[in-house]
């Protein structure tokens, strides 16, 4: 039983790290806190049914396009909406408040087009790869396998980007200091237009793989966008191996509690151990202390 809800929880803590780390990159390096980060996982999530149902197009092939639609889309909100009216704080704190305005406003936006769309509030969901495959005894669900498989694979490939690359170096820079990095000759604007595209890519890569084992309704982005949330902060702000972690953990506990207590009490029991990480280590499991 144990092993059970440990591979339960590990797979899809793995969807949980992935759209935590998006949403680290577009704070740590962009200094936007995207409130509107579940919505373009829902939305990911509702192209990839399309796709699916409609178009009997394999769900994988949702990856080879629909995270450059969003690294697209992304780039060009952060480009010509949010960096103009971000830029305009006089200190980093207004900067970091009007960042949070401008998410929340485009929150309603996307929202809105979803409901145009007419796609409801009713529970949607699709059979893919429904198989089981036998992991030290136990059967777990080959697409959980798949979709934890992709979000490792996906976040070492940031991994990579981050560390072995001019463009991850300097969203490093940016993110350690953007007025040292900007003297340092690096292009701050864009290095962090990169980051939070970046960020944007990696959540619609999340809905995809979300929209293969979970079941999802237009209303979901709100429960994603707070737990990407809860894996940051608990993570350590800025902090990509934090957010992976905590993301796992996270995973890890939900399974815990629905199959040990009750799965209604899920969300409750997240948010009071997110409030007692905060009370006990504010900075978050991997964070630094700022005193």
């Amino acid at each position: 039983m144990l092993l059970e809800v440990a591979l339960s929880g590990v797979t899809l803590g793995g969807i949980y790290a992935l759209m935590a780390i998006g949403l680290s990159l577009q704070h740590g390096v962009a200094r936007v806190m995207n409130l509107s980060h579940g919505e373009l996982l829902v939305a990911a999530a509702f192209a990839t049914l399309w796709f699916y149902s409609g178009q009997t197009f394999n769900p994988l092939g949702g990856l080879l396009f629909l995270p450059f639609a969003a690294f697209i889309f992304s780039y060009m909100i952060h480009r010509f909406l949010i960096h103009p009216l971000v830029s305009r704080g006089a200190t980093r704190e207004a900067q970091e408040v009007n960042g949070i305005l401008v998410t929340f406003a485009l929150l309603f936006v996307v929202h809105g087009a979803m409901v145009v769309l007419k796609l409801g509030g009713a529970n949607y969901s699709y059979s893919f790869m429904a198989g089981s495959v036998k992991i030290a005894g136990i059967a777990v669900a080959t697409n959980r396998v798949m979709a934890f498989g992709l979000a490792m694979a996906i976040t070492l490939a940031v991994y990579l980007i981050m560390a072995f690359t001019r463009a991850g170096t300097a969203m490093r820079a940016v993110a350690v200091d953007p007025v040292a990095a900007e003297l340092a000759g690096i292009d701050t604007r864009s290095a962090s237009a990169f980051a939070f595209a970046l960020g944007g890519a990696l959540v619609a890569a999340s809905g995809v793989l979300a929209s293969m084992v979970l079941t999802f309704n237009l209303n979901a982005s709100v429960m994603f966008t707070m737990k990407a949330l809860v894996a940051v902060i608990v993570g350590g702000l800025g902090n990509l191996l934090g957010a992976v972690l905590a993301g796992l953990m996270l995973g890890l506990f939900e399974s815990g509690i629905a199959a040990w207590v009750d799965p209604g009490l899920v969300l409750a029991a997240v948010y009071a151990v997110f409030l007692l990480v905060l009370l006990v280590r504010p900075q978050g499991l991997l964070g630094r202390s700022t005193r």
